[in-house]
């Protein structure tokens, strides 16, 4: 008889995966917000992670949109048809788009393998790239233009085709930026989804 071992107690499954692609991106986005202005100071709070301070926003509109959209994101992320998230800022008054967060998405790991994918990357190594990427964030607005009109920002999820859209969702039309220049932001993986962040903004010169 084949002696047997659980496996690693602290291997990530998919599900797992999922959601820390859907922290980061948490706080990510709110990163951005307020690095580049889009709400007052004041509206945002410092939380503690990654060993990094984060400034979260406050305003519970904020919070529920992206907690709402997030949570339909991770639905998508297990059954493996997103592609890209996407960050739009825009002109509230001429509509122009102003920036736009690119977050890519793929898949590693056999998604066939009984049982499910998983992943034995040590979260603490996970951790460290997200930290470093989030860095890289908040120093961007080191070479990112300054926004020195009223924006706001929405999400949008590309997908495979073939995805059934919950009621509350609908097709957009893709956001470009005029006279675009983008830079690319370190990588993460879990071994399960990886993802990259590039962030393209109006070249003024």
């Amino acid at each position: 008889m084949a002696a047997v071992a659980p496996k690693n107690k602290s291997a990530i499954t998919l599900k797992g995966s999922a959601e820390i692609v859907c922290d980061y991106l948490n706080f990510g986005i709110n990163s951005i917000l307020f690095q580049r202005g889009l709400y007052p100071p004041e509206n945002f709070q410092s939380v503690e992670n990654y060993g990094l301070t984060i400034l979260m926003s406050t305003d519970n509109k904020i919070k529920e949109f992206l907690s709402t959209t997030l949570s339909q994101l991770k639905e998508w992320l297990l059954q493996r048809c997103v592609t890209r998230v996407a960050m739009i800022i825009t002109n509230v008054k001429t509509r122009e788009v102003m920036e736009r967060w690119d977050f890519y998405v793929e898949y590693e790991g056999n998604a066939d393998e009984p049982g499910g994918a998983v992943s034995e990357k040590p979260l603490k190594t996970i951790k460290n790239e997200i930290r470093d990427v989030l860095k890289q964030i908040a120093s961007s607005v080191a070479y990112l233009p300054l926004l020195d009109c009223l924006c706001s920002f929405d999400i949008q999820i590309y997908t495979k085709s073939d995805v059934d859209l919950p009621g509350e969702w609908t097709e957009a039309q893709a956001a470009h930026v005029k006279n675009a220049q983008s830079v690319k932001m370190r990588s993460f993986s879990t071994n399960l989804h990886k993802m990259d962040t590039v962030v393209t903004y109006k070249n003024e010169d």
